[in-house]
Order: structure tokens, then sequence, then C-alpha cells
């Protein structure tokens, strides 16, 4: 750093990177932890408060000070010091191994000041920086006898390949989600009969609007059957309220979604795997006339910038992505993003808009204009329309399933979907409604079982 390089930073003023120290004082060791603890920065010795240059009388016996100040922090931190012209520059790393801590405290910069934290900052920093994981902790409120879904863990089991011989607590001890302590809060949401008795904010609330605003309600789901069943239900949703074109290439006939299923997908896994599950509010997904909009609180974790996006993994929850990658719902290669992008591509689309605050991120689809024929003209909206359109797909699809179950009662779910031309998630949807409302049955295992058609 040159003489004049320092001068525009005196010019700069004192800020959360910056501050100036007429020498070497006692309270130096908390300067150098408070921005270890945040982004870093600089300190200029022989420099006062009004940004006049007063230099440093004695270098190098300043500089070994510095240096002590550094290493006596707990853990000890490596710094640069060195001298320009009169002025010692103490250059100091956003550290690695947060929190430092300097006599016994810990401290943060905020703005222009160094602050001594305090226990609830202390806590809150701990799990902001990844050092405290929500995801890893015990919830001591489960009971193993009382709250475990064995339906939900056979599900799991089939997804992950995990051999049917295995006794179920050895495998959730092996993937360390049982502990002495109890199940890890990532077995809760995975495995919970209702998720909703521990974590009420763990769900994911769909809506859909009259026209490009949330003026008017026309519909709203909440969906908390654990992170599979939500995952399921949530894409569900989206299929029944997006247009659909139907080709015909001389084969079965294909719906297409007007927007990639796979971009889809992706947005919504990446709302549900990174979300803050500390926070009280839930994933959003908002289906409006012009766009889709996907948020979910907690912004993008420490150390991850938006240009990171689509190239760089770092999950904010990591036990449960690791549960998720062994389902095969996400890949632990930061590959997520970019293939969303190019599902969108593909399309021909606009790109989606990508967003971030402190505690929240959220992803934006552009839909495609809408176009209106003479019929549709009776119609007050185009997104009655849309309605309208969903709701026979939905009859025509659920009446072809049954049909298909009467020519073949052990069809199998994958066979439907080959047959229809409807995905996999979205027979997954049918069935579910159709058991619901008692109109099928399955009787016996998945394995072996058949279809009965009830009604």
């Amino acid at each position: 750093m040159t003489e004049r390089e320092v001068d525009k930073l005196i010019a700069l003023g004192e800020g959360l990177t910056l501050e100036f120290k007429t020498s070497v004082s006692g309270h130096l060791g908390r300067e150098i932890c408070a921005m270890a603890n945040t982004e870093g920065g600089r300190i200029l010795i022989g420099v006062d408060d009004d940004g006049r240059k007063v230099g440093v009388k004695q270098p190098n016996r300043a500089k070994s000070q510095v240096q002590s100040a550094a290493r006596n922090l707990g853990p000890a931190l490596a710094i640069e010091v060195a001298p320009v012209g009169s002025i010692l520059v103490v250059s100091v790393p956003s550290g690695p191994n947060k929190p430092y801590s300097s006599g016994g405290h810990f401290y943060l910069r905020d703005a222009s000041t160094t602050q001594q934290m305090r226990r609830g900052e202390i806590r809150e920093f701990f799990f902001k920086e990844g050092l405290v994981r929500w995801d890893e902790q015990p919830c001591s409120e489960f009971s193993m006898e009382r709250d475990f879904d064995a339906d939900r863990y056979r599900a799991f089991a089939r997804a992950a390949g995990i051999p049917s011989g295995l006794k179920r607590q050895d495998v959730l001890r092996n993937l360390d989600i049982l502990t002495d302590d109890g199940i890890r809060n990532a077995g809760v949401l995975v495995f919970a009969k209702a998720v909703s008795r521990f974590y009420l904010q763990a769900s994911v609330t769909c809506a859909l609007f009259q026209g490009p605003s949330k003026v008017k309600i026309l519909d709203k789901q909440t969906y908390q059957g654990g992170i599979l069943g939500t995952y399921h239900d949530t894409m569900a949703y989206l299929f029944s309220h997006l247009n659909t074109e139907y080709i015909i290439r001389g084969g079965p006939r294909e719906e297409v979604l007007e927007l990639p299923e796979e971009a889809l997908r992706e947005a919504v896994l990446n709302a549900i795997a990174h979300r803050d599950y500390r926070s009280t509010s839930n994933v959003q997904v908002h289906v409006f006339q012009d766009r889709i909009e996907i948020t979910n609180p907690g912004g993008l974790v420490p150390g991850l910038s938006k240009k990171d996006l689509g190239r760089v993994s770092r999950p904010r929850n990591l036990r449960l992505f690791s549960l998720m990658d062994r389902m095969e719902l996400v890949e632990n290669v930061g590959s997520g993003i970019k293939r969303m992008r190019d599902a969108i591509q593909e399309y021909g689309l606009k790109p989606p808009v990508i967003e971030a605050g402190d505690d929240w991120f959220s992803i934006t689809f552009v839909r495609k204009p809408q176009q209106i024929s003479v019929e549709d003209t009776t119609q007050n909206t185009t997104q009655k329309t849309t309605q309208k359109k969903a709701w026979l797909t939905t009859q025509k699809t659920r009446a072809r399933i049954l049909s298909l179950m009467e020519e073949n009662p052990a069809i199998t779910r994958e066979q439907l979907a080959d047959a229809i031309g409807v995905t996999p998630d979205g027979i997954r949807y049918h069935l579910r409604k159709l058991k619901q409302e008692n109109i099928i049955r399955r009787v016996g295992p998945d394995k072996g079982g058949f279809w009965e058609v009830l009604a």
C-alpha cells in the first residue's frame, strides 16, 4: 500500500471496515477481534479521530504490540502489519475461525464502532456463521414411540435405496439422525407424524391470486406433510394452476407445462432445503397471472454471494440436505440454480429473477402472456379461464387413472405416468386425492399389491 492509497482511506473516514488509532492502546485487541468477527478491515495507527496524521514514534515496538494483541485473541489470528510512511497499516482478515474473543469477551463492528456482544447476540452469531446448525439440534419433545411415522420412514428408505433387512434404529443412528439425546430436527422434518406439532413454521403456503397483484386471493393451501409430502403437494399445486399444452407426435398425448417442471422443482426444493427454520415465517409459493414467486425465510448463507449461485453448494441445513440428497431430491454440487436457468433458457423464456435480503430469498418466474380466445371473452379474467382449463384437465386425468386401474389393478405409478403423459409427481398428487376422497384404495404393499376402485 502506498501513502497515496492511505490518504484515500483517511479521506473516506472511519466505518465498518476502517478504524483510526493515534497509538497502540490497551483496547486494540478488541478492535482486531471485532473486525475479525465481522468483515475484516484495516486499522490505521498514527491517525487521530479527525483524520489527521500524527504518526507512530516507535514503529517497530508498535508493530510488535499489534502482533501480540492478535496472538492473544482466542483463537490466535494472523494479521498483516506494514509501515506506510509514518503510519502503521494493520490489515485484519474476516477470521476463518470465528468467533474470536478478546479478554474473554466477544466483539463485533457496528458501523464505525466496536460493540461487545450480548448473550443473545452471541447465540445468533453462532447460528448465522453456521457454527451451530438448527437441523443438527436434538428435539427433546419428540418421542420415537409416539411421534415417529413408520410410513414416512419406509418411503424414505425406498427412495434412498436402503436394504429392507436393516433395523430402523440402526439406520437412523448410522445416518447420525438419531443420537443419545434424541432425534435431530432434520429427522423431525422428514419422519414426524405431525411436523406442525413441533415446528408450525415448517410448512409451505401456496396461493393463487387474481391478476398481477395480491388484492384478491382465489385459492390458498398450506402443506405440512413432512419434507417429501410437502414437496409433492407443492409441485402438484403448481401443476394444477399452470397452463398445459397438449402435444401429439403420433404416440400418447404429451402434456407440457407453460414453465419447465425441472426449474419449478429446483426452486421449490431450494426453498425447502435452504430456508431458515428458526424463522416463524414459512415458504411462500404465489401464483400470479404474469409470474410465479417462490420465497423462503433466510437470506444467503454466510460466505455465499449471488454470483456464486449455480456454482457453489453451501447448505444452511446440512443434515436435512443430506437426507434429501439420499432421497435423490437434491444434488450436493451446487448445480440446482444452473439447471433451473438452463431449463428456462431451453423453453425460450426470460431468466428467473433471483433476489435476496438479510432474512429472505426469492425466485420469480415470468409466465408467458396468455392468448384469450373468442370463447374466453365471456370470462371476467384470464385467471378464471386458467382455472377452468386446470379443472377440466384434472377431471380428464382422474378419469383416465380410474379406467387404467379397472383394466389392470396391478398397474404401477410409473406405468400410469407413462400411459397418461403426466409427471410422476402429478400421478402421486392424483392418487393421494383419490384415496382421500375414498374413490380408490391400495390393497397390499407397494410391490405385489393392487388398486381397488371404490366408486
